[in-house]
């Protein structure tokens, strides 16, 4: 088969690899849309030594089921596999499980490929009729969504009488500001330093929309509510200093690990931090039913290409040319 294959920093080739066997419990899907999401970024880079070269990356992914109960449906993949049998699995929590593997981590080759194998519980049928690259953003919304229902469960106040600052405008982020605007907020600002990702912030819904860079672009003690996308130092501290007394910051991205957090005024003020991880399937059956419903507008924020142009897409986004949200490949 053809796939996408992470060989080193800053390199990544279309090459042709055995195709998956499936063990016991699985199946072999025929991938037809995966998307670009900014863990591929980070160990394109070089950044992630979860993700040694060579390697398919590739997780947020919609295809064909070739087997199994699901046989000749489409499917969106769940990537997190878990162990079913932990406290937490069995509670509903298996994104928590000490055990978990996710495709494109070793030892789970990813979906940058023409087949992907997966247990067959991680897959979820759509409609046949649903684009599979808006069903292939699945798994990203999924993601925001489960952050906006932890950062709900931590607020005070209704998301209808919150100001909601989401920092980071890919597909993380923009996803975000999409399911609080679904939820009742009505005072949402996306802040992103990329011009081309402003606009298409802009296009995506009623938000007021931010350059982070610019003094007074985002206001201090001006929000109950800060969803930091990126996970970086600068995002923690733009959140750290946004963030209003007794107000929430929601962490998911996860740039880097080093410093940003003003702890001095979370704790003076009472600020509460929350880090949410993935989703669980409950999350990720409800954001096939959202898009399936038209919940979260009509997804315009992508641009697709082919897999065997893969390399090109990285570059692209790595040098910030290209205002999309997500890249979806298609094989």
């Amino acid at each position: 088969m053809k796939a996408l294959v992470y060989t080193g920093p800053n390199e990544i080739e279309f090459r042709d690899e055995p195709k998956p066997e499936p063990a016991s419990g699985e199946v072999v899907v025929e991938i037809e849309a995966v998307g670009i999401c900014g863990s591929d970024m980070h160990a394109y880079f070089g950044h992630d030594e979860r993700r040694p070269a060579p390697l398919i990356l590739g997780h947020e992914a919609c295809g064909r089921a070739l087997g199994g109960r699901f046989d000749g449906q489409r499917v969106v993949i769940n990537p997190l596999v878990s162990c079913g049998h932990c406290d937490d699995c069995q509670g509903g929590r298996a994104n928590l499980c000490q055990d978990r593997q996710i495709i494109s981590m070793p030892p789970r080759p990813g979906a940058f490929a023409e087949f992907i194998k997966i247990p067959e519980f991680n897959m979820v049928a759509v409609p046949d009729d649903m684009d599979p690259a808006h069903a292939a953003l699945t798994e990203p919304i999924a993601t925001a969504l489960h952050a906006v229902g932890v950062a709900e469960r931590a607020l005070m106040r209704p998301l209808g009488e919150c100001r909601a600052l989401v920092i980071g405008g890919g597909a993380v982020g923009l996803s975000a500001a999409l399911v609080l605007q679904s939820r009742g907020a009505r005072q949402i600002h996306v802040a992103d330093t990329n011009p081309l990702r402003r606009a298409t912030s802009e296009n995506a819904g009623e938000f007021t929309v931010v350059d982070p860079t610019r003094a007074g672009g985002i206001a201090e003690n001006g929000f109950e509510l800060v969803v930091d996308a990126v996970g970086g130092g600068v995002t923690r501290h733009a959140a750290s200093a946004a963030v209003a007394p007794g107000g929430v910051i929601a962490h998911i991205g996860l740039m880097d690990a080093n410093d940003g957090l003003d702890i001095r005024k979370l704790t003076l003020q009472e600020v509460t931090f929350v880090g949410t991880y993935t989703y669980t399937m409950v999350d990720f059956r409800a954001t096939v039913t959202a898009i399936r419903e038209g919940v979260l507008g009509p997804l315009n924020w992508i641009e697709q290409r082919p897999l065997g142009e893969g390399a090109a897409a990285f570059d692209d986004l790595a040098h910030g040319r290209t205002a999309a949200s997500k890249i979806i490949l298609i094989p």
